[in-house]
């Protein structure tokens, strides 16, 4: 029988995959800290994620080879690290690995000395190659540590500089001026990619940002070229093998330029964010397609993802038994059998081949086609194919539920949670659907009940414990989708929460000095380098979100000094945004906001839900929604009342106010006026 290391004690599905293996590991702490201060031996820290395919093939060559795990036992103290659990270690240490001109990636194995400083590192290595490697370092640790201890020293001293430095950032004024927004949305048009959509060649992430900065630079400009890409993106990703045509939901990414061969893992953040990008494009389209989309994804989410406790577990698996996709994919045989007499027909729809689409004969659900052109080409009425389609989904969904599922991360993250939160609110803005509506208000009642601390969050939650302090990734997207929830709800707890979440980032994460946030509490625990999160990853620069979440705050509760620091912190990145837009996308978002003043839209009375509903027709990305049925406290709704107890809306931008009306047509004429 395989005796357990100290990780079977954790929480992290990543770490209990490596609870069994013959290497000592050890989670990062204090414990596995001290023992190589007091045994001054070098460190490995190996840092990966339960869905990451390497991670899982590393593990089987090398840290489950008796040998191997017997060279690190006695030559290093070994450390495992989930990095959806612990970004801010994994930040650190991806950051140390470009610094020493290596390409990043998962699984990230880095050696530090015993002060925790990283002199080496890599990714994936084979077998054979990370055992030599280990004895050379553990030789080189011997023979040569000062060398080691200096060039530790230099990259911690790297570590250590500030983004806004490393890139030659200085302050620009705050001027945000038409021109710069121009020119920011030419220098990011630069990188579309125009026959199949997405940015640059394979892999091709999905990165819902861009999009949305593409709306609203359409809403902006009426820029048919920045719409057009938004279509056929959200189109080729709607068709190709990025989404799981049976089941709904997206892959993390494609490994080619086609949107064909996803890597087959299912993340909730992506899903979280392409569901609020499909709804706003749905809102500016009307595209049927996007709609479709929307809700197979959040029957996805709801089906696979949710807990018994109405929060979201991580990700699924790309592999089960042992090979990356399998359960998504089929031979045409299997498909014959599957599918039936209607079989020919269904192969035509989603591109099957005898000899695969993929390797090993194997299919790739993937479409090529509108709904309308395919019935139109095989003669089938509209209503006949989409009963068709519907019946197909149903068999492949039935065929696949008798194999063998992918591996589920069951962990639950407050800041992926959010984003599935801010998702399905957005869902609801737009098509009123109460289902979503509902959804969104579990999940909202489960992260108040169990990552609160008090004033604090927690970044993650398990079998009813949550362990890990918050980082501002956790605030920034929590805030956002708390602000988002009051605005389908207009039950102001929600805009309080957010509220005092801010306060507490501004306590707790803010850098007077360079006017943004680290990424970690000053109360958390002290790394070699406190970073601060500016690019954009898959997820939005925790930055960008929090200066968008201050501009709008401090219209809510009437606080200028928190527009004054929105204002303070795109300035801090604007010349890097202009030139280089592509990392930069969500602080576009921000810029847009900026250009024009937001509109306050101030409901009072009876009908203040509906006639909110009533605005979901038209897209209004540049403004904030309050509203009460009878009277509130809240400063932008003080002081406003029902006139002659009809609903009135009260329109505002500028610090100006228009006239009060009673209908949701004369807002939209007022609104017009902001341009």
């Amino acid at each position: 029988m395989k005796k357990a290391n100290r990780l079977v004690h954790e929480s992290s599905p990543y770490l209990l995959q490596h609870a069994y293996n013959p290497v000592d590991w050890y989670p990062w702490g204090d414990e596995a800290l001290q023992k190589a201060q007091e045994e001054q031996k070098p460190i490995i820290v190996s840092i990966g994620y339960a869905a990451c395919h390497w991670c899982h093939v590393m593990e089987h060559q090398s840290f489950e080879h008796e040998g191997i795990a017997k060279l690190m036992n006695e030559h290093f103290v070994c450390i495992k690290v989930d990095r959806e659990e612990r970004p801010d270690v994994d930040q650190i240490y991806m950051d140390a690995l470009h610094a020493m001109g290596l390409q990043g990636g998962w699984p990230l194995n880095v050696f530090l000395n015993s002060e925790a400083k990283p002199f080496y590192g890599g990714t994936y290595f084979p077998p054979q190659n990370w055992a030599q490697l280990l004895q050379n370092i553990a030789k080189a640790y011997t023979e040569n540590r000062e060398e080691l201890d200096q060039s530790a020293e230099q990259f911690a001293e790297h570590l250590n500089i500030s983004d806004l430095q490393k890139y030659g950032i200085q302050q620009a004024n705050s001027e945000f001026t038409d021109q710069d927004f121009r020119l920011l949305y030419s220098n990011f048009s630069l990188r579309f990619e125009k026959e199949r959509g997405g940015m640059g060649q394979a892999p091709k992430f999905p990165m819902p940002v861009n999009y949305l900065f593409l709306l609203r630079y359409y809403q902006y400009d009426n820029h048919t070229a920045a719409l057009d890409h938004v279509n056929l993106t959200l189109r080729e990703m709607a068709f190709g093998g990025i989404y799981d045509q049976a089941g709904g939901g997206f892959a993390r990414y494609s490994v080619d330029s086609e949107w064909l061969v996803p890597h087959f893992e299912k993340m909730l953040y992506d899903n979280g964010q392409l569901i609020s990008l499909y709804s706003e494009a749905y809102q500016v389209t009307k595209n049927p397609l996007y709609k479709e989309v929307v809700y197979e994804t959040i029957a996805f989410v709801e089906r696979e993802l949710m807990s018994p406790e109405n929060g979201f577990y991580s990700s699924l698996d790309a592999d089960s038994e042992g090979e990356e996709g399998k359960f998504y994919v089929f031979t045409k045989e299997e498909l014959q059998e599957i599918i039936g007499a209607e079989e020919p027909l269904f192969s035509a729809y989603y591109n099957i081949r005898a000899e695969g689409n993929w390797e090993h004969n194997l299919n790739i659900l993937h479409r090529r086609q509108t709904d309308e052109a395919f019935a139109a080409t095989h003669q089938l009425e509209l209503p006949v194919l989409k009963e068709l389609v519907k019946g197909w989904k149903e068999k492949i969904m039935q065929a696949r539920s008798k194999r063998v599922r992918p591996g589920l991360d069951d962990k639950i993250l407050t800041s992926w949670n959010a984003l599935m939160l801010k998702g399905l609110a957005d869902a609801y803005y737009v098509f009123q659907d109460e289902k979503f509506r509902q959804l969104a208000l579990q999940n909202a009642y489960f992260l108040r009940q169990n990552m609160k601390n008090g004033s604090k969050l927690f970044r993650n939650y398990k079998n009813g414990k949550a362990t890990i302090p918050a980082f501002l990734e956790d605030y920034a997207l929590l805030i956002q989708a708390f602000i988002r929830l009051y605005e389908i709800t207009f039950d102001e707890t929600w805009l309080n929460e957010a509220h005092q979440l801010t306060k507490y980032t501004l306590r707790n994460f803010y850098d007077e000095t360079e006017s943004l946030f680290f990424y970690t509490d000053k109360e958390g625990e002290q790394l070699i380098a406190r970073k601060k999160e500016i690019m954009d990853n898959v997820i939005p620069a925790s930055n960008s979100v929090l200066a968008a979440n201050l501009h709008f705050l401090s219209l809510y509760f009437d606080q200028p000094k928190y527009a004054e620091i929105s204002e303070a912190m795109l300035s801090q990145v604007k010349q890097l945004l202009v030139k280089q837009p592509s990392h930069l996308a969500n602080w576009a978002n921000v810029y847009y906001t900026k250009l024009k003043p937001t509109a306050e839209i101030a409901i009072v009375g009876p009908e203040a839900q509906s006639f909110r509903n009533s605005f979901a027709d038209f897209y209004l990305p540049n403004a904030i929604f309050a509203g009460t049925e009878t009277e509130s406290q809240l400063p932008l709704l003080t002081d406003r009342l029902a006139l002659e107890e009809e609903t009135t809306i009260y329109v505002c931008f500028n610090k100006t106010c228009q006239l009060p009306v009673n209908s949701v047509a004369e807002a939209l004429e007022q609104l017009d006026k902001i341009g």
